[in-house]
Parts: structure tokens; C-alpha cells; sequence
């Protein structure tokens, strides 16, 4: 039988552990049945013959850290991301809010830290353009909000308000809440917010969906489901009804919520939802935990306490959100009974935590092969690059943020002084430490862009579309090359997400695949991220056409 599709005419990267290429692939039903030379024995009268004409095939990209629903959520309402300034922010939250105007609260988020001094906005700016009615809109990184004077009454938040202990309310010099709330204490005023019905779940599922297909993503890990941890409500319904129906085309792994307020007692009910969550493309076979906050509100773990303004050091090391002795009893069991772990840590301290309870699942149980990953690794600590391989531990990079840009320079880099400012991002130090690199964007948090964030790991410089200010590159010698960044977004995160007949060309693996509009490797690489995506396919089937 001929195939449906053969590609020819080059450039094919394979995402092979020699980085090959070759020119030609031929795909029958939804998986490759040739590639290179023999390819062009299986073109037959119906088979759909696509020209490369000089631009490059890849496997499909996978994101191995994402909140698609919520990302499209944000796409539904009030979405700041376009925007990078106060007064824009003002101005797209007053036009919102003048357009839904029977809308209880208003809510939306995807501002940049960056816009506002010391990375707080206040409650009377937002008060200048919603007065009526509460508003609660989350930075781009879901570890803080901004809320109006309505939205801290209605919460009943005043000066007398204590800080909850995985969090902090954002105050002035008198004491008095000044609307911007972190980390746990969004949850005074997110648990108030009214409900999202199933069905606009699932729109923003398919709304999101979208998005990531435009940008060659065929596969995913969601960072987050299985609980209320967002004021967006809980994912996993929403991929249960899509899979269920067919309307989910990307293939997904779901990594359930690690409650931090609560014990090992939650394990039962992880393995129950795990038993419940098997359907169609998605699966919920990971659990999520939590183990910091970010470095840009002093809620990231670190070994050593943050500096002040003044490069003096302060009595804040960050937090642990779960305590180090629970969680080593948490990873031995969650290992024991199968699970993947998949840790946030951005701090050094949160990092080496997130090792040591690998280690003592390994202890207590020998290798599992459950193939567990720690995201984010903004900082790590030395001594712990080469723990990655030895505990068969995945690095899994937001690479899109290993660079100088406002925020970066402004409210992270004076904090941490060194040595720490220098150890952000070691990309280079753990390849050649031999660990196993995957990659992902947290979007909403992000872009999803995938060669933005390659664009970043090559050049350690911000992609074209991404320019914040012409900064020198970032601690260069962590960039990766072009071959490996790839590989980590496509054959890395498949490992990851344990579809292992993704991620990689060759015969047999199912067809999902992406073409580039043009050949990367053929450019300087400060041209990588001017590259899109012309078209990508899932099984064999087209779900995306620029």
C-alpha cells in the first residue's frame, strides 16, 4: 500500500542521539513507514508528496511543563500578556471591564512584574479604572495578583490580616495591604471567585489546544490538574470530557496536585484519580509538587538568605513549601506505587530538597524508572549538577528565561549576588555532566514558543520576539548548541512524558511531526528564533496549517 504522506527534498532532523539528518520520510496511517532514500518507493496516486524545498522537518515539539487550560482561559478574558507597561495594562483592564459589564468580578492577568516598582502594583491604580466591582488579575508566573480595594474588602484583608505561611500580603510602610498578593495569599481572594462552568473549561482546553498546534507542539505535560489551585478551577474534567469526545488531538500527560496543606494521607485518593483519569490521549500518571515559590518575591528556596537593596544579606532564605522530611516519605511511597514525580524547585535549596527525596526513593526502593523531572532549576548549587545523572533525576529547562532581560537585572540578579546570580541556568554545566534534558515553556506563564525558547539556550539572549533591551548574552557559556536544544524539546520531553514511539524520526514511531519555514542550522544562530511554524501533524493527521 503506498503512504498517505511522503516528504521530500530536505532537511529532515531525526532528534536521534547522533543528531542525524537525512531528506526524506514517508508516513502510512498515523506512523513512519520510511525515511531517508526508500521513501520514494511508497509514493503511490493518493499520496500526498510535500516539497521541504530546503526547510526543515522535525519531530513533533513536546512540552513537558504547560497549563494549556488555563492558558486559554487567560485568552478568554481579561489577557495582558500583549502588553509590557502600566499604562497599557490600565487601559486594556478599563476597556475589559467597560465590554463585560454584568461580569460579578473581573478577572483576567499576564502582567510582567517588570512594569511596576519593586514588581508591585498597587490597588489604586487598579481602583482608577475598576471601582465598581472586585478585580483579580494573576502575574504572568501565577505566583502573585494584583487585586483592587473591592476585591481586599470582599476578602476581608486589612492590616490586622495575618500572612499565611506560604505566602505574603504586599504591604506599605503603615502596614496597610497594598493590592498585590503572593504567593498562598492569592488564596484569600481566589476562593471567592465565582465558579467556571464545565463547558467554558473546555473551551479554554481547545482554545489553548490551538494555540499550541500553531507553534508545533503535539504533546504535553500539564503542570497542574486534579485541583482548585487556580482561580481558573481544575483542568482535569475538562481533558477528560475532550479525550472522551475525540477533540483532544495532542497527546497529554496530566501530573496531579501535591496539596501542600495536607499529608500522605492524599496518596490514596492520587492513586484513585490516577485509576479514574485514563482516556483517550490523556493520562494522569504524575504528581506535582510544589517545593518553592519564585526568586523575584523572595519565595524561592535558597541555601543561603536573599540580599536587601544594598547587597546586605536579609533573614529570608525563602520558603519550603513542604517540609523536607515529608516530602522524602512522600517521593519513597508516590516511587513505590509507580508515579512519576514532577518537582517546581527554583532555588539552590528547593533543588537540592527535590534530590534528596529522589534519593531516598531510590534508596528505599532501588531505580524505578519512573522517570522523574525537576522544573525550573533556576539555581543550582554546584554539587548538585552531577546528582541529575546519578539519580537518573530529568532537568526540565525553561530555557526561554536563561537571559537578561528587565526583570532579570532589576529584580532577581541584586537579590541573589554572588555566586548565586552566576549559577542561574547551568543548561551547559548539566549536558556536560551527563544528565538527560527536557523542556517545556509554562505558558501561560511564557510563550510556548519552542524556538524562542531554543533561540535562548543557543544564544542566551532574549528571541526577536521576546526583545526586552539590548543586553550582553547570559552567562554564555551555559548555552547549549543547536542540536541539543532541539532534542531536548522534542526526544527529551517524550522520554519525559513516556510516549516513547514519539520524539524521534524513524520507522515505526507514530507521525507527529512539524515543518519549520525554513532550515535553522542553515543560519547564524542569532536567527533562530525568527523561524515558524508552517505546519504539524499528530498521527499522521494535519492539526495545524499556517
Amino acid at each position: 500500500m503506498p503512504a498517505d504522506i511522503v516528504f521530500t527534498g530536505g532537511p529532515v532532523f531525526l532528534a536521534d542521539a547522533a543528531r542525524s539528518r537525512t531528506f526524506a520520510v514517508a508516513v502510512a496511517g498515523e506512523r513512519i513507514v520510511a525515511v531517508g532514500p526508500e521513501a520514494s518507493g511508497w509514493i503511490g496516486p493518493g499520496t500526498e508528496v510535500i516539497d521541504l524545498a530546503g526547510r526543515l522537518l522535525v519531530p513533533g515539539f513536546q512540552d513537558a511543563h504547560v497549563h494549556p487550560v488555563w492558558g486559554g482561559l487567560d485568552m478568554l478574558r481579561c489577557d495582558l500578556s500583549a502588553d509590557s507597561n502600566r499604562e497599557a495594562y490600565l487601559a486594556r483592564i478599563e476597556a475589559f471591564a467597560a465590554q463585560h459589564p454584568d461580569d460579578e468580578w473581573v478577572l483576567g492577568g499576564g502582567w510582567m512584574m517588570s512594569a511596576f516598582p519593586g514588581g508591585t502594583p498597587t490597588a489604586a491604580d487598579l481602583d482608577s479604572v475598576v471601582a465598581d466591582r472586585p478585580a483579580f488579575l494573576p502575574n504572568r508566573d501565577g505566583h502573585g495578583a494584583w487585586v483592587n480595594s473591592r476585591a481586599l474588602e470582599r476578602a476581608g484583608i486589612t492590616r490586622d490580616t495575618p500572612d499565611p505561611a506560604d505566602g505574603r500580603i504586599e504591604r506599605d510602610a503603615a502596614g496597610e495591604p497594598t493590592g498585590t498578593l503572593h504567593e498562598g495569599a492569592m488564596s484569600l481572594v481566589n476562593r471567592l471567585l465565582p465558579e467556571e462552568p464545565p463547558e467554558r473549561l473546555v473551551e479554554a482546553l481547545l482554545t489553548g489546544q490551538r494555540y499550541l498546534h500553531s507553534f508545533g507542539i503535539t504533546a504535553w505535560q500539564d503542570a497542574i490538574v486534579g485541583t482548585q489551585y487556580s482561580d481558573a478551577g481544575d483542568p482535569l474534567p475538562a481533558y477528560l470530557t475532550a479525550a472522551a469526545s475525540g477533540q483532544l488531538t495532542a497527546r497529554v500527560v496530566g501530573a496531579l496536585w501535591w496539596d501542600r496543606h495536607r499529608g500522605l494521607e492524599q496518596i490514596a485518593d492520587l492513586v484513585r484519580r490516577r485509576a479514574e483519569s485514563s482516556v483517550g490521549r490523556f493520562r494522569a500518571t504524575t504528581v506535582k509538587i510544589m517545593q518553592d515559590g519564585v526568586a523575584e518575591n523572595f519565595t524561592a528556596a535558597m541555601l543561603e538568605p536573599y540580599h536587601d537593596a544594598h547587597g546586605h544579606h536579609t533573614d529570608n532564605a525563602g520558603i519550603s513549601f513542604v517540609e523536607p522530611a515529608v516530602l522524602n516519605a512522600a517521593a519513597i511511597q508516590l516511587d513505590a506505587l509507580g508515579f512519576q514525580m514532577h518537582f517546581h524547585a527554583i532555588g539552590d535549596r528547593a533543588v537540592r530538597e527535590c534530590l534528596d527525596a529522589i534519593e531516598a526513593a531510590r534508596r528505599a526502593n532501588g531505580p524505578s524508572g519512573n522517570r522523574h523531572h525537576i522544573s525550573h532549576i533556576q539555581v543550582i548549587h554546584p554539587d548538585d549538577i552531577p546528582r541529575f545523572r546519578d539519580l537518573d533525576v530529568t532537568a526540565n529547562m525553561q530555557m526561554l528565561w536563561a537571559t537578561l532581560e528587565p526583570q532579570m537585572v532589576e529584580l532577581t540578579l541584586p537579590f541573589l549576588g554572588e555566586p548565586r546570580a552566576s549559577q542561574q541556568y547551568p543548561f551547559g554545566d548539566l549536558l556536560r555532566a551527563g544528565a538527560t534534558l527536557a523542556a517545556g515553556s509554562d505558558w501561560s506563564v511564557s510563550t510556548p514558543d519552542p524556538l524562542a525558547a531554543i533561540h535562548v539556550a543557543v544564544n542566551r539572549r532574549s528571541a526577536p520576539s521576546e526583545w526586552e533591551g539590548d543586553y550582553e548574552p547570559f552567562l554564555p557559556e551555559q548555552a547549549l548548541d543547536l542540536g541539543t536544544a532541539l532534542a531536548a524539546y522534542t526526544a527529551g520531553s517524550a522520554r519525559v512524558n513516556g510516549l516513547d514511539d514519539t520524539g524521534t524520526i524513524r520507522v515505526g514511531a507514530l507521525a507527529d511531526l512539524v515543518l519549520l519555514d525554513r532550515d535553522p542550522f542553515a543560519a547564524p544562530p542569532d536567527q533562530i528564533g525568527f523561524t515558524r511554524v508552517l505546519g504539524t501533524w499528530v498521527g499522521g493527521q494535519r492539526v495545524y496549517t499556517a
